[in-house]
């Protein structure tokens, strides 16, 4: 096993992941090891074998809880907030 595997604690990880309803974008909530949160945006399209593609990198912004990360994807991605709206996304 590599050394920087026994690490993992110290990384961020993705705690949810919410697609739009034809499943060609995403956001990402990503929890922080400081107990932060952030988001980020990504694509599929058929001409990238259906590969994820990061196309918006919110990472620089930090919130307090996911529910605070989650309201700043609906105001930063007209799309996702779009979703929320007409029930599509699973969203406090």
């Amino acid at each position: 096993m590599p050394q920087h595997d026994s690490h993992r604690h110290d990384r961020a990880k993705v705690i949810k992941s919410l697609e739009d309803a034809d499943g060609f974008r995403c956001v990402d909530i990503i929890e922080r090891p400081d107990g932060t949160f952030s988001f980020k945006e990504f694509r599929r399209d058929p001409e990238d074998a259906g590969r994820w593609t990061l196309v918006g990198d919110y990472s620089h912004s930090s919130y307090s809880t996911k529910d605070d990360a989650l309201r700043a994807a609906a105001t930063n991605l007209a799309w996702f907030s779009a979703s929320i709206k007409s029930g599509r996304e699973d969203t406090p």
